[in-house]
């Protein structure tokens, strides 16, 4: 085969192992051809490769959200297209394609501006954000993909395109990921804020139940500019874990408000009140410190996701989840809780494809499996998310992995009327459904469906 390009590695090469592992270690890539990209040349390079050849095209900027790994394709590594430009005029940003979000915070702070980031500044703009993006600031402004506007993309074919509003791309391309080919590049808004009061609050064990029971009635009564969450963590006892926290199952409260310290501490006082803390954060920080408010790993590791999204936090789900995987249980798993609603809960006014804006709230689980295909851990997860189902109005399109529902995950991510829409798109842009190596969306018809029907990307 005539190679992909001079930035190409295939197996046995140096550095292929390192170029294919991203931070989500329990599905790696395993291309025929990898393209460490630098810039729009090689994706296209790259793409048009895969073409020629019936590959399949997958991209990979950070791993966070790997779900279905490719089997002999070609893999785009995006790490190197890491820049982010700022236009404190306009309050806007242009990021491309391997960009992380501590870049984008720290460019846009110096202007007292910050972006639409998620709960840790080491994930991809890009990924995060054509999948929804729901992060510390959404519930005072919506949702990452609500404020793109503009997005440089390369097509099955090769050829790079300009989106912008008007054109069904870009409304697709926002929330349906990366199905409609490899972005190289998104502009989207900034926001006015340079500081929070934000933190959070780790409760011991035995106040875990009262302390869930209390968050799910205290998300009902704050205002749109508090965003907050929970986690349900069982801390390992090992040295690398803080003193306080060692050897607990904790309740981690985690509050991101746009407002004034004063009126936080009210806010908060509720949760206060609940027990005593083992560590409180609380209090007023930079944006350029929000990644502390949840405190997540940067380290490659094995983990596995899924999530509903909740039309109500149903009264019953705290006892459900901590009968599931609560203290003494036996099992290993991260359980969250996400406030949604507020701006999250309004259309954007140039549309686009987010779905089941209609949620309260999001759950979220993170369990450790020992390696790829089914494991306990996926049955764990899974079996979270099944008690929630009396409540449930979908998934998210972040936060889910292959299995052998990979189609019906794909279509519970949107709504019915929407996934329909894609999938028409997809035909048209995508026919050989190259771009499936993703929460994938196959072209309409009866071969898509064929296709979807694997796991494998391959």
């Amino acid at each position: 085969m005539t190679s992909p390009g001079t930035a190409a590695l295939g197996p046995g090469d140096p550095g292929y192992d390192e170029a294919r592992s991203g931070v989500q270690r329990s599905y790696l890539h395993r291309p025929s051809a990898l393209v460490r990209a630098e810039g729009v040349a090689d994706v296209r390079r790259a793409v048009r490769y895969a073409a020629r050849h019936g590959l399949e095209v997958a991209v990979q900027a950070t791993g966070h959200g790997l779900n279905v790994p490719t089997e002999g394709g070609v893999l785009i590594e995006t790490s190197r297209m890491a820049h982010v430009r700022v236009d404190p005029v306009t309050r806007t940003a242009w990021a491309a394609a391997g960009t992380r979000w501590e870049q984008v915070i720290e460019a846009a702070w110096e202007h007292g501006l910050a972006p639409l980031s998620g709960s840790s500044p080491d994930v991809g703009v890009v990924g995060y954000t054509l999948s929804g993006g729901v992060g510390l600031l959404s519930r005072a402004f919506g949702c990452a993909a609500d404020h793109v506007l503009r997005v440089d993309l390369v097509t099955a074919d090769g050829e790079p395109r300009s989106l912008t509003p008007g054109d069904d791309l870009f409304w697709a391309v926002r929330g349906g990921g990366g199905n409609f080919g490899v972005v190289t590049g998104l502009e989207f808004a900034l926001f006015p804020v340079d500081r929070l009061y934000a933190g959070g609050l780790y409760f011991d064990t035995p106040h875990l139940p009262a302390v869930l029971r209390a968050y799910r009635e205290w998300t009902a009564t704050v205002p749109d500019t508090m965003s907050s969450s929970i986690g349900l963590i069982p801390m390992p006892d090992v040295p690398g874990v803080p003193p306080p926290l060692r050897g607990r199952h904790l309740a981690h409260v985690r509050i991101a408000y746009l407002g004034t310290a004063e009126s936080g501490e009210r806010l908060v006082a509720p949760l206060r009140a609940l027990g005593p803390r083992l560590v409180d954060t609380l209090g007023e920080m930079p944006f350029t410190a929000s990644g502390t408010i949840h405190n997540e790993p940067k380290q490659p590791r094995n983990f596995y996701c899924a999530n509903a999204m909740l039309g109500e936090f149903g009264e019953a789900l705290p006892d459900a989840v901590l009968d599931l995987v609560g203290p003494g249980r036996g099992v290993f798993a991260v359980v969250q809780f996400n406030h949604l609603g507020a701006a999250l809960a309004k259309r954007p006014e140039v549309e686009n494809a987010v779905s089941h804006r209609g949620a309260s709230h999001a759950l979220r689980v993170v369990t450790l499996p020992q390696g790829p295909g089914r494991d306990p851990a996926h049955e764990v997860a899974q079996g979270v998310t099944r008690a929630a189902a009396p409540w449930t109005l979908g998934r998210s399109p972040n936060f889910v992995q292959g299995d052998e529902r990979a189609y019906e995950q794909a279509r519970e991510c949107y709504e019915p009327a929407v996934f329909e829409r894609l999938a028409a798109l997809k035909a048209v842009h995508d026919p050989g459904n190259m771009f499936r190596c993703n929460v994938n969306i196959p072209p309409a018809g009866r071969q898509a469906y064929k296709l979807s029907m694997s796991t494998k990307c391959e």
